[in-house]
C-alpha cells in the first residue's frame, strides 16, 4: 500500500486542501476507519506511540507519521491543532 503514497511531515499538512468527498466507499472499510481512528487515539494518549496515517488531499495520497492527539466528529488532530478531516484517511496503523 505504501508505493502509492508519498511520505509528508506533520507540519506540511496544515497547508493542505481536502475535498469533501470521502475517499472510502465501503461502509465497512469505514467502520474500521473509525475502529482504527479510535485505537490511534488510545495509542497517543495513553502511550505517545506514533501510527501511520493515510490520507488523500486534493493532489495525491500521502502519508504521516504521527501521534494522534484527539479526535471529533469529523477531524483527526495532531499535534499543534493540525487536522485531517476523517473523510479523507484510507488507513491507520
Amino acid at each position: 500500500m505504501t508505493e502509492e503514497f508519498t511520505i509528508i511531515e506533520k507540519e506540511d499538512i496544515a497547508s493542505l486542501k481536502f475535498p469533501a468527498t470521502d475517499v472510502l466507499e465501503d461502509t465497512g472499510e469505514i467502520k474500521t476507519r473509525i475502529s482504527e481512528i479510535n485505537r490511534a487515539l488510545s495509542l497517543g494518549n495513553l502511550e505517545h506511540s506514533k501510527i501511520k496515517i493515510f490520507f488523500e488531499d486534493n493532489e495525491s495520497k500521502k502519508i504521516v507519521n504521527t501521534t494522534v492527539w484527539a479526535v471529533t466528529d469529523k477531524n483527526v488532530i495532531l499535534k499543534q491543532g493540525v487536522m485531517i478531516p476523517i473523510h479523507r484517511i484510507y488507513k491507520l496503523f
